[in-house]
């Protein structure tokens, strides 16, 4: 039986033309802007039609209802996320504690730079967070990082691997998650970006030394 508690977040049909995928665009950044200013709790269709200028008619063309909004959005997040990471962690023509630094440094510049809006969906998470598409979505991170992780810690064994990464991650998001609820300067976001930085390389290398002893 169908859980009727579980909304319909995918997309009713995917833009395919200039002025379609114009519209996809103009709801979208819309949709960024209201939670930004109202947050999660004033977040409408109807208000997101208005802040785009366009009718509600014509969201929900594409958009089912405001949760399938709100998960795209989510979305375009995790993939950005996921981009960010792969970028940065596959270059492999730099030392693998200089890439990890690296990522670092991006990504709580990034979780400070969009904290208003990460935080409404996080308040929104609710409305989509049980839905087939949002644990898909979810499950698809994470491959690049296990294969940097085999990469900086090939003589490690798979087990203390694989906890390594997970410490890491887990760490990685959650205080930059909290670090990034109060306004930071950029000077504030480097030197915790650097301190962060300083925490894991100095972890690995341990790993790394109790192999070789």
């Amino acid at each position: 039986m169908t859980d009727s508690r579980i909304p319909d977040i995918a997309l009713r049909k995917e833009p395919k033309q200039a002025r379609s995928t114009d519209l996809v665009a103009a709801i979208l950044e819309a949709a960024t802007l209201v939670l930004e200013e109202e947050g999660a709790q004033q977040f409408t269709t109807a208000r997101v039609a208005e802040k785009a200028g366009v009718s509600v008619g014509s969201l929900y063309q594409y958009f089912p209802n405001k949760a399938s909004i709100l998960f795209r959005l989510q979305s375009d997040e995790w993939r950005e996320t996921s981009d960010l990471v792969s970028d940065i962690l596959e270059e492999s023509a730099r030392p693998p504690v200089e890439r990890l630094r690296t990522l670092v440094h991006a990504f709580l510049l990034s979780e400070c730079e969009e904290a208003e809006v990460r935080g409404a969906l996080d308040d929104a998470a609710p409305l989509y967070r049980d839905a087939p598409e949002a644990k898909e979505a979810k499950s698809r991170g994470g491959s690049t990082f296990r294969a940097f992780m085999a990469e900086v810690l090939s003589d490690t064994p798979d087990h203390v691997r694989e906890a390594a990464g997970s410490l890491i991650m887990t760490t990685l998001t959650t205080v930059g998650k909290d670090f990034s609820e109060t306004p930071r300067s950029p000077a504030e976001i480097e030197a915790y970006a650097e301190a962060m930085a300083d925490m894991f390389c100095a972890y690995v290398a341990s790993l790394q030394a109790k192999m070789h002893d």
